[in-house]
Parts: structure tokens; sequence; C-alpha cells
């Protein structure tokens, strides 16, 4: 009997971590439709840079309380050839230190059975020599989407030309307000008004 509960509870695991690829995997191709909404050929005027493991990471500091937490699954795309940056994350892949903070960041504030993901879609507003090394301050203007709230945004970085990737820098912040993100009366003191957001993205040539 016990044999049998270990098989099954080994079969369930396994259907667990298959589904969740195949999420990961659907979220990747959505990602690449975003900045492939015009065939553009791979050529030496326009290349895919793509990652699946990008990092952005949020903190929220009170005089009462310091919040911080880390996604490492980040899907982001930048062509080359038009500008276009596609940014799209999990909610439930933030990471937390207080695993009771993390629980209710996703079930009360972000709400993340109802809105699993965020995202960003813009184009990179400056001309950038993709051949030539070196980092370049940018902006990017565009539509950042939080909690089912989609708000027009103008994200500034700095983006580094390597040989075959680039690595983007960016950080800004997010108005709980602006999104419709409701923190309870009880813990307010301990959650800023306005969180800032960093992200680190080495995009790979595809």
């Amino acid at each position: 009997m016990a044999l049998i509960f270990q098989e099954h509870s080994a079969l369930m695991e396994n259907q667990r971590k298959t589904i969740n690829l195949m999420k990961k995997n659907l979220l990747f191709l959505v990602l690449v439709g975003l900045v492939l909404q015009v065939a553009v050929p791979q050529t030496s005027f326009g290349q895919l840079f793509m990652t699946q493991t990008g990092k952005t990471s949020f903190f929220s500091k009170t005089p009462v309380e310091d919040i911080s937490a880390l996604n490492s699954n980040v899907l982001a795309a930048i062509n080359t050839s038009n500008g276009e940056i596609a940014v799209k994350m999990n909610m439930t892949q933030f990471k937390f230190q207080n695993k009771l903070m993390e629980e209710h960041f996703n079930e009360n504030y972000m709400e993340s059975d109802k809105f699993p993901t965020g995202s960003f879609k813009g184009k990179i507003n400056e001309t950038i020599d993709y051949t030539k090394a070196g980092t370049y301050d940018v902006t990017a203007k565009g539509t950042l989407t939080i909690h089912g709230v989609t708000k027009e945004k103008v994200l500034t970085g700095k983006l580094t030309v390597g040989k075959d990737a680039l690595t983007l820098d960016s950080n800004f912040e997010v108005a709980l307000v602006d999104y419709k993100i409701e923190v309870p009366k009880l813990v307010w003191e301990k959650i800023a008004e306005k969180i800032a957001v960093k992200n680190n993205f080495t995009l790979l040539k595809k």
C-alpha cells in the first residue's frame, strides 16, 4: 500500500512539473509573437535576441519593514530590426525570504490566480548600432500591465551590446494605486506606496 502511494505521489509530481514546463513554453511562444508582428528576415539588418532567465526584483522600504523579492525566470525579447521589446513574467515565480509574505503577495495583493502574469510591450526610441559594441542610454515607450491593469509607461535603462548578446538594465517605480493593488489597513504601514523595480536581462541571439 505504501509503495502504491509513493508511486502515485511521484506520478503527480511529474505531472505538475510537465504542466509547469508547458505553461513556460506557451509564455515563450506568446512572447515571440509579441515581437514578431511583421516578418523580418534574420539578416545583418535585424536579429531577435531573447532570454528565459531574466531577473526582475522589487523592493519596498518603510520605517517598519523592508520587503524584497526576486523572479529569475522572466521572459524577454528584443527585435533589433524595429526596436520592439517585450517582457513577460509569472507573478508566482517571485521568491521571498518570508514564505508567509510570498503567500500574501500572491493571494491578497497580486491575486495571481486571476492575474497570473505581468508584462511590458514597447519600442526602444533610440537608434542603436547593434554591430558596434558599447553601452547606450535607452528609453522605451510602451504599455505596462500589472494586476490586470494596463497603463502607458516610458522606461529608461542602459543597453550593452556585446558579441551575440545584449544586456539590458532598467529601474523604475510602480505606484500601487495606479494598478489597483490594495493593501489591507492592518499592514499598510509595512508596505511602501511606491515599489522600486529592478530588471537585468541578458538576451542571446536567436
